[in-house]
């Protein structure tokens, strides 16, 4: 079965969420939404929350996973977790971001801090 472009980014944090959960990480939520965006992942890591971008690139034609979490792309990650901060209590918080060029645990490349709100 084909994948298409939505279903592979179902299947890539699905398995970015697996690959965390194997690292220690505990899932509070799955793609938040509120008016700013969407959060691809939220989870625990021991006191801190952690905001997780997923991107999944097989095509780095138009630039890789890691450049397409622009400033701009940032700016609405950093609205969106602080709307839900607001919502759900402050915390010690993060920003990672989890890169992959196929969708598979092998080819995932983890960025935590990969920007400070």
């Amino acid at each position: 079965m084909l994948l298409n472009k939505n279903n592979a980014g179902l299947e890539a944090e699905k398995l970015a969420a697996t690959f965390l959960t194997n690292h220690g990480l505990k899932l509070v939520t799955q793609n938040y939404h509120c008016r700013f965006g969407e959060i691809d992942l939220i989870m625990n890591d021991a006191q801190t929350l952690v905001f997780i971008e997923v991107r999944l690139r097989s095509n780095s034609q138009f630039g890789s996973a890691a450049s397409s979490i622009t400033p701009q792309k940032q700016k609405k990650l950093i609205l969106t977790a602080q709307h839900y901060l607001q919502q759900h209590g402050s915390s010690a918080c993060r920003f990672d971001a989890i890169l992959m060029r196929t969708n598979d645990l092998q080819s995932i490349e983890w960025i935590r801090n990969a920007f400070d709100a």
